[in-house]
């Protein structure tokens, strides 16, 4: 009777969340159009009326970011009635089916709720007695919603990158190691692990054979049903993993693509976004933008060379029309729109300033790394056309 050891062992960890993809479908699902914008129309306060509707996970976040204190959002919803009669049982009241458009006031990306919650005050309603009353709308996909606002530029462009996003193949990066394994997925809200697999390889009579992690690895990646794979990692265990796919799964090994790491995990993440790997399959990639900006950044602070970075150094290469690509945090920028930072600059004129003067303007997603460094940045930097001082 053979003996237990542990070192034959494999721990396969999958992330809490629902198996989604990248743009929120479950797996073998067809996969989703990008955003689809169903109606356009100016309305009077040089405001402007859009309906929309998200088709993806990854559109009800850009529309985070788009929403703000004091727009007004409508659509149907469900919201309980308190009856007369049902105030003297306290039943709590019934569920009714509502047209309602509310004032702002807070927003919520519920990632694994897969919903936007969007907060505020009604102003209008298909029943005259809830105007006034606080409600929340739960925006979720393929449902249409309409935001009526004065819309920046930045606004309007991060619309129609959701507009687009179809044109973008769902993607997914293992990184193998001897030993271990990690499976992330890109989306355009960031990057996200869905999977870690591990185990002592061990050497001698118990040592566990290096295919059953490289099978796992394929079975993970097989079910996730993704477009494209970039297999990467250190050494030559990539290529050891890639021979087994290929032998063993070659529908999948029709999808990968190779890239040298000198790390797995996320550090292996970040220097495949780098290195521009993701680029190649896919028609463009949000965060490797990101990474490859945010690593500019570091390297002309560290040279000090053409660089600014926290509001008052990027506001004073502003002014001078120094500025040649504004690097901002998307909830940075939300906050001083909203009124609730401490800077003193306009961040809409700011945005303004540099677009005017032939800057760009990349807005960064707080849930990835590059946004993150950027964060300890104070939120906002800029890429200098020359040196102030």
């Amino acid at each position: 009777m053979k003996q237990y050891d542990p070192r034959r062992t494999i721990a396969v960890r999958f992330q809490p969340d629902p198996p989604v993809g990248i743009a929120g479908h479950l797996p073998g699902e067809s996969h989703p159009t990008g955003m689809r914008i169903a109606e356009r129309e100016r309305v009077e306060g040089g405001r402007e009326r859009i309906s929309l509707v998200p088709e993806s996970l990854d559109d009800l976040w850009h529309l985070q970011y788009v929403l703000e204190p004091g727009d007004l959002v409508s659509g149907d919803t469900t919201r309980r009635i308190q009856r007369n009669d049902d105030q003297l049982r306290d039943t709590g009241g019934e569920r009714e089916h509502l047209w309602v458009e509310i004032e702002v006031d807070d927003v919520e990306f519920a990632r694994f709720a897969n919903r936007l919650r969007v907060g505020g005050v009604i102003v209008d309603c298909s029943r005259e007695d809830q105007l006034g009353q606080h409600h929340t709308l739960n925006v979720e996909e393929r449902e249409e919603v309409t935001v009526t606002k004065a819309w920046q530029t930045d606004q309007l462009e991060r619309l129609q990158e959701a507009v687009e996003a179809s044109e973008n193949p769902d993607v997914a990066i293992a990184t193998v190691e001897e030993g271990a394994a990690y499976v992330h997925t890109v989306a355009q809200y960031g990057v996200e692990e869905r999977a870690s697999i591990s185990g002592p390889t061990g050497k001698g009579e118990f040592a566990r054979p290096r295919k059953e992690l490289f099978a796992e690895l394929a079975t993970v990646l097989d079910r996730m049903d993704v477009e494209a794979v970039i297999l990467a990692g250190p050494g030559f265990t990539k290529g050891d993993a890639l021979g087994y796919i290929q032998e063993n799964h070659p529908d999948l090994a029709a999808k990968v693509t190779t890239v040298d790491t000198a790390s797995v995990g996320d550090r292996g993440v970040h220097e495949v976004l780098k290195r521009g790997a993701v680029d190649e399959v896919q028609a463009e990639t949000r965060i490797a933008r990101e990474a490859e900006a945010i690593d500019e950044l570091m390297d002309r602070i560290a040279e000090g060379a053409k660089a600014a970075y926290g509001i008052d150094e990027v506001a004073e290469a502003a002014e001078y029309g120094a500025v040649e690509e504004l690097l901002v945090l998307d909830e940075r920028l939300r906050q001083e729109r909203a009124g609730e930072g401490d800077w003193d600059v306009d961040a809409n004129e700011l945005v303004r300033t540099v677009e005017q003067q032939g800057g760009e303007v990349t807005v960064f997603s707080g849930e990835f790394d590059p946004g993150q460094q950027l964060r300890n940045l104070g939120g906002v930097a800029a890429l200098l056309r020359y040196r102030l001082n």
